[in-house]
């Protein structure tokens, strides 16, 4: 955003010192520079309507380098917050087991694992939610399947299965 804002910055002070080239002759250059192309020229050949529409767009500048500036992310795709818009998902849905595929599936992480598996470890494992992977795993324990246990260093509850080890 920093550099953005300087290219902010750097266009509208050029578009002032293009505004003072009027003393040149040359009215209207700070219209053509920020893409209004009729009126630039209208301004050029008349000396920035007799120095009346230069005088008036001292106050304009700052709007005419904002709408430049709108035009140009339109062009690229890009919202006035410069974030892509009308982009495609990357990955609209995720495989996230259920049922008995995230039994399954915490049982064999809990094998990777050396038979012991925490909640935070099956999540990560399976790609399942917190509540669903402590609910499964505490169907589990009900049907006797894994004890639990405290982790002693960490205190981390701690899901065993005994026919793991």
């Amino acid at each position: 955003m920093n550099l953005e804002n300087n290219q902010h910055k750097d266009r509208l002070l050029v578009s002032y010192i293009l505004s003072a080239a009027l003393f040149f002759g040359l009215g209207g250059l700070h219209r053509l520079y920020n893409g209004k192309i009729g009126t630039g020229l209208l301004w050029l050949f008349t000396g920035g309507i007799f120095g009346i529409g230069q005088f008036v767009d001292l106050l304009l500048i700052p709007n005419m380098v904002n709408e430049y500036e709108e035009n140009l992310r339109a062009k690229a795709g890009l919202s006035s917050l410069g974030v892509p818009v009308n982009q495609p998902a990357i990955a609209s849905q995720v495989y996230r087991p259920t049922g008995n595929q995230l039994v399954v599936a915490l049982i064999q992480a809990a094998e990777k694992k050396g038979g012991a598996l925490t909640v935070t470890q099956g999540v990560s494992a399976t790609g399942a939610s917190f509540a669903e992977v402590e609910s499964t795993l505490k169907e589990m324990l009900k049907s006797g399947y894994v004890r639990i246990d405290n982790d002693p260093i960490t205190g981390a509850v701690t899901y065993n299965f005994d026919e793991l080890n």
